[in-house]
């Protein structure tokens, strides 16, 4: 019999309200009483004297019955004057708080009340606490990673923006000027563009030198563009046209990058008369007709059909697009490089004596064998006096001008030369990405935010942790003593709370 109460007594938490069944430490409907206690309590907690142990004592979520244990003890001292000589007490509270005591130990339902409390601390509350927990800190990693990741996102829109910029060679200020003043010195560059090719002669005599080596005489000039803007400048295409330079220039001013026309007097209003002054002017109309006859007398009111072939009308046609007056107007009026059908011209045949360099210098670096030797023995001495560096520079030279005319920022200053209208869609293809970045920065912000809310709900989660894990802990030490109570103070241990 020692030997039985020094064993322990194990009860698995999770089976501990059927352990109490099964000994008939308690009902198994034992929920009818505990409501009735229930109530009765929140009609007790009403009326109750100031004591500051009683108020940290009702602060608490639950009250179970060694709560109402410790009232008692309180107020049969606040409630001393209230005790008769038979032992008993007259006061209300007293009374109250007693009968709920009694309703617990009948059937002991405090017993399953407590143990009904840690199971459900046990296998639902606290569980369920740490996992929002848990959840709120995967969160804030996630929310960390995604605020990094726009966070280099936005530098990187940012540096690409900046890269385009510097493609056009602006700052990124206020890009819509900046691109409108880059128009106005797309003339300029053309003009040094124009200068640069001036030193192709070289080049464009050792091609032509090549091209009758191996091809005779051909009928077409050589690479005529090139010597045109060699021998006459960037000129007007008029005059690359006509042959003869034009008496004036009429451009088409573009409202973005010309200059502003001049302010009307809006205090003037215009009738359309062409400024003719006097009824007898307004009412005369000149339809340039002029018909010589003698309209007097009778049937002079008659219309004449034009079957009169005794008189001859002589018609004289004007010709409106008359090239003769000397003056460019239209795509006349632009420059060779400015106009798209010449530059291209331009453009190719540069691409022309680059493809020959590239060829020629392909062929010196090549062993030198019988047949080269040869088949050059005969070609003139510009050809013969060529070497691989020499041939190098020249490739060098014609290659930085058709980069310069084919480059991001050429190619857009002379879309919007030919359409002011497309400033506005290079101004947005530029701050796309700028808007981009702008965009996630705002995402960035967002993240910052739900993090600091998951903290937020974090800190608020974690005192209630603690408070029920430690409430949970007191439940399982009232339970195992009031077990080891029954059982000659053997030792209990409730297994599977682990908090």
């Amino acid at each position: 019999m020692e030997e039985q109460r020094k064993l322990p007594i194990d009860i698995q938490t999770s089976k501990l309200l059927d352990w109490l069944v099964d000994r008939r430490h308690c009902k198994l409907k034992w929920q009818n009483s505990g409501l009735e206690i229930r109530e009765k309590i929140n009609n007790a907690i009403q009326d109750m004297p100031e004591n500051e142990e009683i108020k940290q004592l009702l602060s608490g979520s639950y009250i179970h019955y060694f709560h109402c244990l410790r009232i008692v003890e309180i107020l049969r001292r606040t409630e001393a004057s209230t005790k008769n000589i038979f032992g008993g007490y007259s006061s209300q509270r007293m009374k109250d708080w007693q009968e709920i005591t009694s309703l617990y130990e009948k059937d002991n339902v405090y017993l399953v009340e407590l143990a009904s409390w840690l199971v459900r601390n046990v296998t639902y509350e606290i569980p369920s606490l740490k996992k929002q927990i848990s959840k709120c800190q995967q969160l804030q990693q996630e929310y960390s990673r995604k605020e990094l990741d726009h966070i280099n996102n936005a530098a990187s829109l940012r540096d690409k923006f900046f890269a385009s910029c510097r493609q056009f060679g602006i700052r990124g200020k206020d890009v819509h000027q900046e691109v409108l003043s880059l128009c106005k010195d797309l003339p300029a560059d053309l003009s040094n563009i124009a200068e640069e090719a001036r030193n192709l002669s070289d080049i464009i005599l050792l091609y032509e030198a090549c091209v009758e080596f191996v091809c005779g005489r051909v009928p077409e000039p050589v690479v005529p563009m090139l010597k045109y803007i060699q021998t006459r400048g960037n000129t007007t295409v008029y005059e690359w046209r006509t042959g003869q330079a034009p008496t004036s220039v009429e451009k088409a001013v573009s409202k973005e990058c010309g200059e502003p026309p001049p302010i009307q007097d809006t205090d003037t209003i215009d009738w359309g008369d062409g400024g003719m002054v006097g009824t007898e002017q307004a009412d005369e109309i000149d339809w340039g007709i002029s018909v010589d006859g003698n309209t007097e007398g009778p049937g002079a009111d008659l219309i004449d059909w034009g079957d009169d072939t005794s008189s001859t009308v002589e018609i004289k046609v004007l010709d409106c697009a008359d090239e003769g007056d000397g003056v460019a107007r239209g795509q006349d009026a632009l420059n060779i490089l400015e106009h798209t059908e010449t530059r291209n011209l331009f453009i190719n045949e540069l691409t022309e004596l680059q493809v020959f360099l590239t060829q020629r210098i392909a062929e010196m670096r090549e062993e030198a064998d019988i047949l080269s030797i040869n088949q050059f023995q005969t070609a003139p001495a510009a050809v013969q006096c060529q070497d691989v560096a020499r041939a190098t520079a020249m490739v060098t030279l014609v290659g930085d001008i058709v980069q310069r005319l084919t480059e991001v920022k050429m190619r857009h200053l002379l879309l919007i030369h030919a359409s002011p209208r497309y400033v506005d869609r290079v101004t947005e293809l530029l701050q796309q990405k700028l808007k981009q970045a702008e965009a996630v920065g705002e995402k960035q912000h967002l993240m910052v935010q739900k993090r600091q809310e998951s903290l937020e709900e974090q800190a608020n989660l974690e005192p209630k942790l603690d408070l029920l894990i430690q409430r949970t802990k007191e439940l399982k030490k009232l339970i195992e003593a009031d077990i080891s109570k029954r059982y000659q103070n053997r030792h209990v241990n409730l297994m599977g709370v682990f908090v």
